[in-house]
């Protein structure tokens, strides 16, 4: 053995033993220094150094709504449907849970139009009504699948299959980080528990794992493996991280073209800033009453999610590039109990969600930062379970705000009961498209080798994928 490398299994070792020192999640967002960022995309090859084109937008706030809420009930009113409720759908219907098929099911919410624009809104949504003029609404969104877990592979990374990027690690990888100090793709995660798929909603799939989302745990420990070990004082914690370094500088200078080794000496000192700079974007002491209020925080029934649309504005005012917010596993998902069930959502999601697109205009951030709000299907216009609504793949309504979309537009249509889309239809794939195409990306051009191919989030071969103009201003 040379004396070199006994001396690195001393180190190996010495790491080891030093558990809870850094954070998995820490590490898994090194790269995310300007330095470190631009020398991964020249790796890979595929990536990109500047934006293809003018962008209108720097972040991306994403409100996603696991289960598919219901599209008729909310976003789509269907005057022909409450007509006939109760009586037998005439048209030829695709059923997930073949033999609940049941006759066709009004919405039992008054719907009214809103703002100056004029969109219409289901009572369910009294704050979102109140920001009707900054957002655009897609009526005539589909997808391919009417399973929950494939429906969400492809709403979140283009493709049925698990294991592949998620637009949040395509934006990462593009763009790099605005910011030193925190990780560039945050998740924040539901106090209840992970959604339906799990982690593989955030996964960075066969990108580097540096572009992979970390998730913020609810509670005074959001990063557990970041904080210091109960045991151990400050001193002692900054003299060993002072002999770590140390240890890693040394070994630099003895290899100094090992670049893995210069990456995960950057990786100790993110994640010594992320152990200031994570408490302070999470603490909300720092804002005023009248926020708190605006975001519901006072209100039991939304004071939790509120306060995760508040850190997102934190985190993008921060420099994040990309924020999600999930739910504990799929609570739009109203088989039974429809209409009870969408109050009690509403209830709990509809002030924040409209707070955070108020909150972000009145300081200026809005028009850089897109605000989207959906799930990953509709549902159907007929019973299932006496009172409940089965997937549907055909018609999904979702909400945009900022970063460049249309201010107080509504986009497709879909036929009188609200089963399909039938006008202007957009798929998952023209999303994306639109999506990167506001962040400056060419969904074309941005790649990434794999399976001896350039892969990409749209495969536009397949997809057919394009950006949609008309959601743009």
């Amino acid at each position: 053995m040379r004396p070199d490398d006994q001396y690195l299994l001393g180190r190996r070792a010495f790491i080891g033993r030093s558990t809870g020192m850094l954070g998995s999640l820490a590490v898994a967002h090194l790269l995310n220094s300007e330095r470190a960022s631009a020398a991964a995309r020249s790796a890979s090859q595929g990536g990109v150094a500047t934006r293809h084109f003018a962008p209108t937008a720097d972040a991306v706030i994403c409100l996603f709504q696991h289960g598919g809420p219901s599209q008729v009930d909310l976003f789509d009113p269907k005057p022909e449907l409450n007509k006939h409720d109760g009586k037998p759908y005439e048209g030829e219907l695709e059923i997930h849970f073949v033999g609940q098929k049941g006759n066709l099911l009004g919405s039992p919410f008054k719907f009214a139009p809103h703002g100056q624009s004029g969109i219409v809104l289901s009572e369910l949504l009294p704050h979102t009504a109140r920001i009707a003029d900054e957002i655009t609404l897609i009526r005539s969104l589909t997808t391919e699948s009417v399973d929950h877990e494939s429906a969400l592979r492809l709403i979140h990374s283009g493709k049925f299959q698990a294991g592949y990027p998620t637009l949040g690690a395509w934006t990462i990888y593009a763009l790099g980080s605005a910011s030193r100090n925190l990780p560039a793709y945050v998740v924040l995660t539901d106090p209840g528990g992970l959604p339906v798929d799990g982690v593989r909603n955030w996964t960075s799939g066969w990108l580097p794992a540096t572009y992979q989302g970390t998730a913020f745990r609810p509670g005074k420990t959001s990063l557990p493996d970041l904080v210091t070990p109960a045991d151990m004082t400050g001193s002692a914690r900054t003299a060993q991280l002072k002999f770590l370094d140390e240890l890693n500088r040394e070994q630099l200078r003895q290899y100094p073209d090992n670049a893995e080794l210069e990456a995960r000496i950057t990786s100790f000192e993110t994640a010594a800033r992320m152990q200031t700079a994570v408490p302070e974007a999470l603490d909300l002491s720092q804002e005023t009453e009248a926020t708190k209020k605006l975001y519901g925080l006072n209100n039991p029934a939304s004071a939790e999610y509120g306060t995760r649309c508040l850190i997102a504005r934190r985190l993008v005012e921060r420099g994040v590039r990309f924020v999600q917010l999930f739910l504990n596993f799929q609570p739009w998902d109203t088989h039974s109990k429809n209409a009870a069930t969408l109050k009690g959502l509403c209830a709990r999601t509809d002030q924040p969600s409209a707070a955070l697109v108020q909150d972000l205009k009145q300081r200026g951030l809005l028009d850089r930062t897109i605000v989207m709000w959906g799930g990953e299907f509709g549902r159907l216009p007929i019973s299932q379970s006496a009172d409940g609504r089965d997937h549907n793949r055909h018609a999904n309504s979702i909400w945009l705000a900022g970063g460049g979309f249309k201010r107080g537009y509504c986009h497709g249509a879909t036929d009188d009961f609200g089963y399909k889309a039938v006008t202007d239809t957009l798929t998952v794939h023209d999303l994306h498209a639109t999506l990167l195409k506001a962040l400056g990306l060419d969904h074309i051009r941005l790649t990434y080798p794999h399976d001896g191919r350039p892969g990409s989030l749209t495969d536009v071969v397949i997809t057919k994928a394009k950006p949609v103009d008309q959601l743009l201003a």
